[in-house]
């Protein structure tokens, strides 16, 4: 499985959107250089409050480019970083992706994906009712989040629009994603 990388965010302060860069650098073990989210521990608000002391499985994240056509076919405008994304990719299925996938991206960084991004009420503040396009539920009632995928890094590197992403699926059996 190959993709693109479309774009690349990242902010120093929280705030729910992240401006586009000409490239990000990722760190082993902490995420995108420079990014309010890197870290060993968790640095989203709501993991914070529930336990500071856990391992931050959301260094890095990630949204396929092919959503913003579909939310877009709703009436919202959503472009690269919108999202608080800190990578937007094309033509790879990244929820479709097991748990413990590789991703390589560029000349050397390499992801694992940890799981399905947790989207939350803030989206309905950036655009009014977005968060119903982005999770719902599929014909037998289950949850199904749309939003992107987490990850965390393994091998750093800059990563910039342009760069090729290749997937290593792991050893089965395969987990399907869940919330992280």
């Amino acid at each position: 499985m190959y993709g693109t990388v479309t774009a690349v965010s990242s902010n120093s302060e929280y705030a729910f959107t992240k401006p586009n860069r000409d490239s990000i650098t990722l760190l082993a073990g902490l995420g995108v250089e420079g990014d309010i989210h890197a870290g060993v521990t968790v640095k989203h608000r709501s993991r914070v409050a529930q336990d500071p002391t856990q391992p931050n499985l959301r260094q890095v994240h990630l949204i396929h480019e092919e959503l913003f056509a579909e939310v877009g076919a709703a009436g919202f405008d959503v472009s690269p970083g919108d999202l608080g994304e800190n990578i937007t990719t094309r033509g790879i299925d990244l929820l479709g992706l097991p748990v413990g996938t590789l991703l390589h991206i560029g000349d050397g960084a390499v992801l694992e994906v940890t799981g399905l991004r947790n989207p939350c009420l803030q989206i309905d503040n950036f655009q009014d009712g977005l968060l119903k396009q982005v999770v719902g539920r599929d014909e037998a009632g289950k949850v199904v989040r749309k939003a992107g995928i987490m990850c965390v890094v393994k091998e750093g590197s800059s990563v910039r629009p342009g760069d090729t992403i290749k997937a290593e699926l792991p050893g089965g059996p395969h987990r399907p994603l869940e919330r992280v």
